[in-house]
C-alpha cells in the first residue's frame, strides 16, 4: 500500500473500526459497564483516533502529478489579468508588456 494515499480498502477498514467502537459502546448495558470498560474503550478510541488522523492526512494528499497540475492552473489564474486576449493581434496569448 502506498503510504501517501488512503485507498478504498483502508477506508473500509476505518469505517468498520468506527462502527465496532460505536457498537461496543452501545452494547454496554448500563453506566457502570460503560465506566468499567474505560481501558478497553480508551484503546479502541486511540486506534480510531490514530487511523482517522492518517485518513485525514492521506485522503487530502496530492500526488506529485496532481500538485503540478494544481500549480499550473493556479499560475494561469494569477496571470490571466496580464494576458492580452485581443484576437486581432498576432500573438494574443503573450503577456502584455
Amino acid at each position: 500500500m502506498d503510504d501517501q494515499t488512503y485507498d478504498q480498502e483502508r477506508a473500509r477498514k476505518l469505517v468498520e473500526l468506527l462502527r465496532a467502537l460505536g457498537a461496543r459502546i452501545a452494547g454496554l448495558k448500563d453506566d457502570a459497564d460503560l465506566l468499567a470498560a474505560g481501558p478497553e474503550l480508551m484503546k479502541l478510541m486511540g486506534d480510531a483516533r490514530s487511523e482517522l488522523f492518517h485518513y485525514e492526512v492521506r485522503a487530502t494528499y496530492d500526488t506529485p502529478e496532481v500538485a503540478e497540475s494544481r500549480r499550473i492552473v493556479e499560475e494561469a489564474l494569477r496571470n490571466r489579468e496580464r494576458i492580452d486576449f485581443d484576437i486581432d493581434g498576432d500573438e494574443p496569448w503573450r503577456p502584455q508588456t
